[in-house]
């Protein structure tokens, strides 16, 4: 509730809550003194099944004292504990400080674990067996979700098992793109080559450069509309990593293939982010984690733990 911006919300749910709590006291003490008339057996008159009456006997006392110590302990509650709105609690509890307490913890109780890792370059650290049984947990843990329990990835997201990388895959690389994430644009392109006849023709061209089938006669006129792109993937379409622009010579097609598909692509445009993993994970963490990644595609032969 503190991250509203505005304070009516905050003011709303603190009301509405006190409200309720002053609504169980009034309907105990209303139901405390009402008195229903009994019959000269002491039943209320109801019967049911031919022979079941219910008795007309007052509510336990002790049963009273526990709705009473319910509804103390609630205000207790709120006054120790955020629930009233913005208000954050006489203990300052929060679950944010409850992580931050849980990921500390659990860091001093991981460190002589990763001491082990860190002094080791990612390179021969991913053909260590007990550093990649940690780092397939990371992956598994932060990355899969996107790339796959297999990492080979999905239509959008990268296959991290092949040799394929926009934006590098060397050690240092990699931890880049983990450490600081990734904000990948193409920007729609479609007023730049011309009608939707030259999109058609730029498309075919760009399978042709791949070798994928396409109509000849179609890329040989959309090549001279190619210098739209070559800014990004380069005149011989090989991709540019320090942009991140993609490699279009070959033959993996992240966000799909074919004419339509690069049509698509031209007309819209495509937006996509790496998050970044600094925060969530410490440094020998991505230290190992950048380690297994790259062992995917390099395929070390493991060491003997």
């Amino acid at each position: 509730m503190s991250d509203f911006t505005g304070n009516f919300w905050s003011l709303y749910v603190a009301a509405l809550t006190l409200l309720g709590i002053v609504a169980c006291l009034v309907l105990l003490w209303v139901t405390a003194r009402k008195r229903i008339v009994s019959s000269a057996d002491n039943t209320t008159g109801h019967v049911w099944d031919g022979d079941l009456r219910e008795m007309n006997n007052p509510m336990p006392r002790w049963w009273m004292w526990l709705f009473v110590l319910t509804i103390v302990f609630s205000l207790a509650y709120l006054v120790a504990y955020p629930g009233l709105g913005a208000y954050q609690g006489a203990l300052g509890w929060s679950t944010r400080g409850e992580y931050a307490v849980e990921v500390e913890r659990a860091n001093k109780e991981l460190g002589p674990l990763y001491s082990q890792f860190t002094a080791k370059p990612p390179e021969e650290l991913a053909g260590d067996a007990n550093a990649m049984a940690v780092g397939e947990r990371l992956f598994m843990n932060n990355c899969a979700q996107c790339h796959g329990s297999d990492a080979r990835g999905s239509k959008g997201f990268p296959n991290l098992t092949d040799a394929d990388w926009l934006h590098g895959g060397s050690p240092a690389r990699i931890t880049e793109t983990l450490t600081r994430g990734r904000q990948g644009q193409m920007p729609p392109m479609a007023a730049a080559v011309g009608t939707p006849d030259d999109v058609k023709n730029l498309a075919n061209y760009v399978l042709s450069l791949s070798g994928s089938p396409h109509d000849s006669v179609r890329g040989a006129l959309g090549k001279s509309r190619f210098g739209a792109c070559a800014a990004c993937h380069g005149m011989d379409g090989k991709g540019n990593q320090a942009l991140g622009a993609p490699n279009l010579a070959d033959d993996v097609w992240l966000h799909g293939w074919g004419e339509q598909a690069i049509i698509n692509m031209i007309n819209k445009g495509k937006t996509s982010e790496m998050p970044a993993q600094l925060g969530k994970l410490n440094e020998a963490q991505l230290h190992v984690l950048t380690a297994y990644i790259w062992g995917m595609s390099n395929k070390p032969p493991p060491a003997k733990p």
